[in-house]
């Protein structure tokens, strides 16, 4: 066997020549389902914070709107199809941009832009939904003696073993991070550069993280790196056949952003619920008597209070964190019970 770290070992399986993520085929839709492909409900909650972004740097010229790990580009294709749809002013102004290090799918509309890095966004939002928990990152783990360590893995068998002791930097954000003792955990150092360098790209506007997350009071104590194949949770084997996903340190990542940044404003985190409830999207279902007067109108409101109840459920996508920093000279008023970080 050849062990290797979780980092290189998650690098090459995601992001390698056949990885998981820039392979040719059905994408990402194909082995997950994320909140982008539960319901276009989602996209229309996206499109409105734009417009609040939009609204609140006075309508600019040119307003980005950048999905960051897009996938094969079904938020941006829904967004844009919305905006022409209710605010052909604003779609004549958005420019939307994908990020992605897989090849610009087939067929994609031309009003959609792919790159496979982080161009800067002048003025918009920046959008990142479940893509910092796909970034590479360590694993330690806790020996007998109490010693933590990197762990190594065999990529061909997914087979562990324990490697050096952390190095300075590691152990110290791992002490810092986890106020509780810990016998495993995903080493969140590489999500926080990762997230910085993205808020760094934000001029003026918005930058959002939407992932599994956790904050300093509810951090995991055995860790979480696992695997999704074929819809299926499957053990995590770094091959290249399975997404490997980790939950995100997100206040760690918001407040290393913030410290490398001093043009963010405020760091905020909610639940997706909360956000998505201030953004329009409620599971209430339709009052009955719409059934009688607009049938078609009632099926099709009902099917929406379905999706929108999937999309905002406790313990499902629900239960998703939002990280929140504003940049620049976006100024926006922040509904009450949104986590303060910062300000």
């Amino acid at each position: 066997m050849s062990y290797l770290p979780w980092r290189d070992a998650m690098e090459r399986a995601l992001y390698g020549p056949e990885g998981f993520f820039v392979r040719e085929g059905g994408g990402p839709a194909a082995h997950f389902r994320t909140s982008v492909h539960a319901s276009p409900l989602f996209a229309g909650a996206v499109l409105e914070l734009a417009r609040r972004v939009d609204e609140a740097l006075d309508r600019p010229e040119r307003l980005t709107v950048c999905d960051v790990g897009a996938g094969r580009g079904e938020l941006l294709v829904a967004l844009g199809a919305q905006a022409r749809a209710v605010d052909p002013e604003l779609a004549d102004r958005l420019r939307l941009v994908a990020v992605e290090r897989a090849a610009r799918p087939e067929g994609l509309p031309a009003w959609v832009s792919w790159a496979d890095r982080i161009e800067p966004v002048p003025a918009g939002l920046l959008f990142a939904n479940e893509w910092l928990d796909n970034v590479p990152c360590e694993v330690a783990e806790v020996d007998e003696e109490g010693v933590a360590r990197y762990v190594l893995v065999d990529p061909a068998s997914g087979a562990e073993r324990p490697g050096e002791p952390l190095d300075a930097a590691d152990a110290a954000w791992l002490r810092d991070a986890f106020p509780h003792p810990v016998e495993r955990a995903e080493l969140g150092r590489w999500r926080e550069q990762a997230w910085s360098q993205a808020v760094a790209a934000v001029g003026d506007g918005l930058a959002v993280a939407v992932d599994y997350a956790h904050t300093r009071t509810d951090r995991p104590p055995f860790g979480t790196l696992t695997g999704y194949q074929g819809g299926r949770q499957v053990d995590p084997v770094p091959d290249g056949s399975c997404d490997l996903t980790a939950h995100v340190a997100l206040d760690s990542c918001l407040a290393a952003a913030a410290r490398a940044n001093p043009r963010v404003t405020h760091s905020l985190w909610t639940t997706q619920r909360a956000a998505l409830h201030e953004l329009g999207v409620s599971g209430s279902r339709p009052p009955l008597a719409l059934a009688s007067s607009d049938p078609v109108g009632y099926l099709r409101a009902l099917a929406g209070a379905g999706e929108a109840a999937e999309l905002t459920a406790t313990g499902g996508l629900g239960s998703f964190l939002w990280g929140v920093q504003a940049v620049g000279s976006l100024r926006m008023v922040w509904p009450q019970g949104w986590q303060t970080l910062m300000s």
